[in-house]
């Protein structure tokens, strides 16, 4: 049996993406995904071959451009190895070419689905931005808010809980971040970040009455001593 990657078979390239496993009339295994820069029309079985293969685990450099219905794709197809810096190539005549940075992708990355990397990417932008995904407690679940007026003859407003509770979790979220910036500012005295600390923590405070919403204890707010 011959070696895949000597085939330069698409189930061992690193453009071979959003693959799925079928089992056929046969019982075998079929796995079929798509071509990452669209050479071919989806799906691709890992048995195809292509003339553009690259290695997982590899990046390319060499451009190849293609003619397709009057529009034109470039390609990269020779292997290189990874380097850390960035060079600036002149040629004969003095004119600078742009800079080529060299990398390596990560092994993990070329094998994740598209599902699977914006998973990953949710995830790195909600630790950047300080957003968190917070449970609401189960008896909640499905529940309204009812504001009730005190003036007869008017209607009263009904808003669901998790609505409710995701503007919550929102303020506690942006508080922490607030908090943080402070904490690592280097402008503002030890004096001035304990009196502007106490305004933080006071805000938590008045913010205790919606921990009962938290189905964990350890995301609630936590206000200064005695708060409730």
């Amino acid at each position: 049996m011959s070696n895949p990657t000597e085939d330069r078979r698409c189930g061992s390239c690193a453009r071979f993406v959003r693959v799925v496993e079928k089992i056929d009339a046969n019982g075998e295994v079929r796995r079929h995904g798509e071509c990452l820069l669209g050479v071919w029309p989806a799906p691709l079985y890992a048995t195809s071959t292509c003339s553009q293969y690259v290695k997982r685990g590899t990046f390319a450099t060499k451009v190849q451009s293609s003619t397709r219905g009057g529009l034109t794709y470039g390609t990269r197809s020779s292997p290189r190895a990874p380097r850390s810096t960035a060079s600036t190539a002149s040629t004969a005549s003095g004119v600078s070419r742009a800079p080529r940075f060299d990398f390596q992708l990560p092994e993990e990355l070329l094998d994740m689905t598209a599902d699977e990397f914006r998973e990953v990417l949710r995830e790195v932008i909600r630790d950047e931005l300080g957003v968190s995904q917070t449970p609401i407690g189960s008896r909640w679940e499905g529940g309204e808010v009812i504001l009730k007026p005190g003036k007869e003859g008017t209607q009263e407003k009904r808003i669901p809980i998790e609505a409710l509770f995701g503007k919550v979790v929102m303020i506690r979220d942006k508080l922490r971040v607030l908090e943080q910036k402070l904490n690592s500012n280097t402008k503002f005295t030890a004096e001035e970040k304990v009196s502007m600390q106490q305004y933080i923590t006071g805000c938590y405070g008045s913010l205790t009455t919606f921990n009962v919403l938290f189905a964990n204890k350890s995301d609630a707010f936590v206000g200064q001593k005695g708060d409730d």
